[in-house]
Order: structure tokens, then sequence, then C-alpha cells
């Protein structure tokens, strides 16, 4: 592909292509934030080339008739997403595949968005899909995303919206041959300032040599998302429906490999936030191993075959992770507690909380640590700190025998009094020295040893994969 073909292509140009290109054609349904998709394609010229029909079902009992009821009630939804490409595509194909000519190319688009509104001046928010042949008489591939639409008046994030759906039906049928650019496409004519993506989602022979995590990777690579998250069975899930009404467990890492410490201080980890919550509560709670691509973007190093090797690990060992572009505690605090108003507890180890209250630490909010130290313990969050212990007295280190700066001793001692700074206290003190860094390096210089620091079924795969760096 030419450098010009890579060129930020804006919206209009991108509709006129597909418009003027014969063998693409489909239907376009639109509920939520006015038919902006449709739009560019009319106003560009040449859409009788391109659609065979539009619509729009405002009104609840117009689309309940026409693509059914959700069990939820809700609106804008996946279900309802997928059940208007069902609809729309499977209408498209009956009525018009045995007359249009043989080399055509079908698709549906379809999106339903709630944005600002007069009743609402919360942030916007919808699921965008396209159903599509990647070739002529191919069976159907699927594209899913979820944005959130930034923009602080309803006629900007209308015009979000259809720059963004464009985007995304021209990537669909120009850049599937380059995935880190089919995501890079997706924000053309706009920044993550107006539209945040925080899901794709694919599926069908267009994408049969795609891997959709790292569509998602490359999400947070290009700070379009904050976060994703991976389900145990490799699935990805949407954030904000993943985290909503949940009790948050959450422990940052960087589980290269995940070891034996990780696992402990997650399990003790939840039976002392158990003990913070109400029985009824218990049911609530979502635990997340959590990594940040934040530094390795910074540089330039990050891997997507080791950040996965990771995912595969922690998903073998039945967890679920989230990757985020968050550098601190207090940056993911921040970020996690828009998405669920329950409780949030970081589990961490000693040496994390005497870097949190380091004045001097890289970390340190822009106004301050005691900014970022408010920002990170609110009402709803907790530290619950794993133990330490030193390599020559091998004394235990608690968080109450942390010895952070002077000027900040006293702090500590107030956040340990009022229990937003826990000791965990049923840990494994056998775990105490395993270090991640520590097994990594014994894996790459092919030391013997590390097995007994990993669980077995990390054991087996780091050496059956010969995954990070580990000879074969």
């Amino acid at each position: 592909m030419s450098q010009l073909a890579k060129a930020n292509i804006e919206s209009k140009q991108k509709a006129l292509a597909i418009n003027l290109n014969p063998n693409i054609y489909g239907t376009l349904a639109e509920i939520g934030a006015g038919q902006e998709v449709a739009r560019f394609f009319f106003q560009a010229g040449g859409a009788a080339g391109t659609i065979a029909k539009t619509i729009s079902a405002y009104d609840m009992t117009v689309s309940d008739s026409v693509y059914g009821r959700e069990l939820s009630g809700r609106y804008v939804c996946e279900s309802r997403l997928e059940k208007m490409l069902d609809k729309e595509f499977s209408q498209l194909i009956a009525r018009l595949q045995s007359i249009r000519p043989s080399q055509t190319q079908f698709f549906a688009f379809a999106d339903t968005v709630a944005a600002r509104s007069f009743k609402s001046n919360q942030d916007g928010h919808g699921w965008l899909g396209v159903r599509f042949q990647h070739s002529p008489k191919a069976q159907p591939s699927d594209v899913v995303i979820h944005i959130r639409l930034l923009d602080n008046q309803n006629l900007l994030q209308q015009q979000a919206l259809g720059r963004v759906g464009i985007n995304l039906i021209y990537a669909c049928f120009h850049y599937l041959d380059e995935p880190p650019y089919f995501i890079q496409s997706l924000m053309d004519s706009l920044s993550p300032d107006r539209i945040e993506i925080d899901m794709i989602r694919v599926r069908g022979p267009a994408f049969e040599k795609i891997d959709g995590r790292i569509l998602n990777l490359e999400l947070i690579k290009r700070h379009y998302a904050t976060a994703v998250i991976f389900d145990a069975d490799g699935s990805i899930l949407q954030p904000s429906d993943t985290l909503y009404r949940k009790n948050i467990l959450l422990l940052r890492g960087s589980f290269r490999p995940p070891t034996h410490v990780n696992l402990d201080m997650l399990e003790k980890g939840l039976v002392s936030f158990k003990k913070l919550l109400p029985p009824e509560e218990h049911k609530d709670i979502l635990i997340l191993p959590e990594i940040s691509m934040s530094k390795l973007v910074e540089r330039g190093e990050v891997d997507n075959a080791d950040f996965l090797a990771r995912v595969d690990l922690l998903a073998a060992l039945g967890q679920k992770i989230m990757i985020s572009g968050q550098e601190n505690f207090y940056s993911l605090n921040a970020y996690i507690s828009t998405l669920t108003k329950k409780s949030i507890a970081f589990v961490l180890g000693n040496y994390n909380l005497e870097s949190i209250f380091d004045s001097n630490s890289d970390a340190t909010h822009p106004f301050g640590m005691l900014a970022g130290i408010g920002q990170l313990i609110g009402k709803n969050t907790k530290l619950l700190v794993y133990a330490a212990q030193d390599p020559d007295s091998k004394k235990i280190i608690r968080a109450r025998d942390t010895k952070p700066a002077e000027d900040t001793k006293l702090l500590l001692e107030y956040l340990i009094r009022t229990k937003s700074v826990i000791d965990i206290e049923d840990f494994n003190p056998d775990h105490l020295n395993i270090w991640s860094r520590t097994v990594l390096k014994m894996i790459q210089s092919d030391q013997t040893g590390w097995e007994k620091m990993v669980p077995q079924i990390v054991a087996d795969t780091v050496k059956a994969q010969c995954l990070f760096g580990k000879k074969c």
C-alpha cells in the first residue's frame, strides 16, 4: 500500500470512494444521534451506487416491532446491535443477491447510540457494527466496536459518530490485511479527545488470520482506549458493562510470568476484601489482574506476542485480565471509579506502598503527592498490603513497618489507623521471596529451579511454547 493511501483520508473522500465502487452495496440502520453515517454517503454524491436502504427506528415501539424487544429493556446495547445486523443483512441478501451483479460485496452497517441531549449532559456512548462480505459471495464477517462520545455538544457528538462510522466501513473494505492500520484508520479526522474506542470484536472469514486481542492492544497503544479487558476464555469484554455495579479487586503487575506470589496476593486479598463488604455484596466481586502498557508505549517496546502470552497464562489460571494505559495507581483508580460506584481495593506489595508515599517518585501526581493519594484513597477505595521480607534480616515487613519519607510518615499512619491502608494478615511466607523479574532472568538464562516459583500450568506452558525467551 502506498504512503498516499495510508494518509489520513477525510470522511467525505472515504464515502465518495465507496460510492464510486460498483461492487460495494448495502444497508445503513441507525438509532440515536441522527443518521450521521448515511449523511456522509449522501453528501459525498453517488450514494445510489452504494445504499440500498437507510432506516432510523427512533420510536421504541417501532424499533421493537422491527428488531424485537431486549430482555434487559435497554436499546443502546450490543444485543440490540446484533439484532439490527441480523435483520438488515439477511433481508438485504434475500432481496438482492439473486439480482445484483455476481461481484457484489454486500454489507449492513448498524449503530445504536445515546448522545448528549437536552435531558442528559452525560457523555454519549454507542455500539457500531458492520456485517460484510470481504469478497463476492463470501460468508459474512462482523466487526463490532463500542465508543464513548466525549464532545460537550450534541451536534459535535453526531459529527464524530458519522466520521467513525464511515471510517469503520471503509476499513472493512480496504485495510483487512493490515491490522495496526485498520485500527489507526478508525480515528481518521478524529482524536481521542472526541472519541474513545474501548472495545473491538471481530469474527468471520475476513478475520481468520487476525487475533482480535491484538486489535484491542492496538487501541491501548494508540491511546484510543483507556483500558481493555479479556475474559478467561479469550473473549473481549466491554469495560463499562463488565465493571458496572461490581466491587473491584485489582492487582497491578507484570505477570511475566504469573507466579505463586501473584496468585496468593489475589487469593488472600480477596479474603481481606470480603471482610470489608457485607455478605450480600460478595457475589458482586470482580477480580482483575492488570498490566499497564503506558511505560512500554513510551519506550516503543510493546511486543504483542509477549502481552498475549501473559494474557493466555492468566486465562489458563482462570483469570480475567485488564490491559490499561494508566501509569499510576491514582489514574487507574480514577478511571475505575467512573465505571462502578461500589467498592474498589488494590492489592499491592510493600514496595508499591513506599513508592506511592514517595514525594520524589516519577509517578507523583501533577499537583503533588498529596493530590495523587487523595485521588487514589477516596471513600470507596482501599489499599490491601501484602507483606514483604527483608532479604538480610528476614524480618517480615508490614504496612505499619513501612518507612516512607519523613514528611509522609504521619499521613501513612493516619490512613492505616482509619483503615484505608490495611495489612493482609493471612499470607504465605514461603512466597515472599518470589519475584517475577527473578523468574524471568532464570528462564532467559536457562537456569533450573524457576519452575517451583510458578504454578505447574505456567511452567508447562512456558516450556512448551518457548515463552519469555525460553530456549527450546
